[in-house]
């Protein structure tokens, strides 16, 4: 009995032993899950959580994203890290700051500012503000999107491959300019958003996911026999009237899931940048990436484009399943319960223990009190 006790006991220590050791290295992982878990639908506290964690175990991990950048001639991206290690309270080395400002200082400089600004007016591509001011003006003055739809439509005139994704959002480029005038301004981000979806397509840094969405919906705006027409009979010369038979081959009414991703899309470039928006219409699977990257953008501005580089999509949903995040937080509980369960097994048996060897005690006095009696 009592060798059967003792083995009792030692199975419940061993297993409190083991529950407290597998509970020690789970509640690091479970906390971690938990903490993603609860942030998933706010990717501003998302994108904290993630961060928090990296820091935890890299606390220069801000700096080198900096260095890093800066090493790559990106000064947008070294300043966004700068301003997100200002934000954690752990400002970067004085000395990479100054060099951050300074590179800053001179992408920002007038010659520099007026050659991109050209640039993105003539070729309509662009990767920064400046660039991005260049398309969007061409494109409020018409010629950039019907330089897109007029080059878009003779390529499907001649049977040639045609870009249906650049050609709808030329085309609803077209509607949303004259709603800009015509708001004075109201509508500019969503020309604005477009102009932006457009450059990344050009220049291949629209995600996979993304073009595949956008270049279902852009077929649908696209009136291909009416298009072909107007682009047969369009006259430099003429310039109102082949406008409005270009007009006349879209459908507008259409293209609302376009207006939607370039209006996400302008609020993005308003908040994190024009580079930033194009990293994130880069990464995008659709429209919901994009959607959550603007909401991201208007709780950390010019922070963005540095959270999206360290984390890509995963700073905007998990990145892991939340089965696998809840498993991990179950595994935790779990743990807990077995030690809570192997603590009161140890405590019933060693009280048993106790007991047992008090009542051997009492009944060895006893015996021994009888013996002195009897003799």
């Amino acid at each position: 009995m009592t060798m059967t006790l003792s083995r009792r006991i030692g199975l419940a220590l061993a297993a409190t032993a083991v529950s407290a050791a597998a509970l020690a290295w789970l509640v690091p992982s479970a906390r971690q899950a938990g903490a993603l878990l609860l942030a998933q639908d706010d990717p501003a506290r998302l994108s904290d959580v993630r961060l928090g964690a990296v820091l935890r175990t890299n606390d220069a991990a801000l700096n080198e994203g900096a260095a890093a950048a800066l090493a790559a001639g990106d000064a947008d991206l070294a300043r966004s890290f700068v301003e997100l290690a200002a934000s954690q309270g752990r400002p970067v080395a004085p000395e990479l700051a100054d060099k951050v400002a300074a590179a800053v200082a001179d992408e920002n400089s007038a010659t520099s500012v007026a050659r991109r600004f050209a640039t993105g007016l003539v070729t309509g591509e662009a990767d920064d503000v400046a660039g991005l001011s260049g398309t969007v003006a061409g494109d409020l003055f018409v010629f950039g999107d019907i330089r897109d739809v007029v080059r878009e439509g003779k390529r499907l005139a001649m049977g040639e491959d045609v870009d249906h994704l650049v050609l709808g959002l030329a085309g609803a480029g077209l509607a949303v300019t004259a709603a800009t005038y015509v708001s004075v301004g109201g509508a500019a981000p969503v020309r604005a958003g477009l102009s932006m979806v457009k450059d990344a397509r050009k220049v291949g840094r629209l995600g996979a996911g993304l073009t595949e969405w956008a270049g279902r919906s852009a077929r649908g705006v696209v009136d291909a026999p009416t298009l072909q027409q107007a682009v047969a009979t369009a006259s430099f010369a003429h310039p109102g009237r082949t406008l409005d038979a270009v007009k006349a081959a879209f459908k507008t009414e259409k293209a609302g899931g376009l207006v939607r991703l370039a209006k996400d899309a302008g609020r993005l470039g308003e908040k994190a940048g024009t580079r930033g928006a194009l990293d994130v219409l880069r990464i995008a699977d659709g429209p919901a990436d994009v959607a959550r990257a603007a909401r991201l953008a208007e709780s950390k501005g010019g922070q963005t484009r540095a959270i999206v580089k360290m984390f890509g999509r995963g700073a905007l949903l998990l990145a892991t399943g939340a089965f696998n995040l809840a498993w991990w937080v179950f595994a935790a509980l779990m743990a807990l319960f077995g030690l809570l369960s192997s603590i009161k097994a140890t405590t019933e048996r060693l009280t048993l223990a106790w007991i047992g060897r008090a009542k051997l005690k009492r009944a060895r006095r006893d015996l021994a009190l009888a013996q002195a009696r009897a003799a």
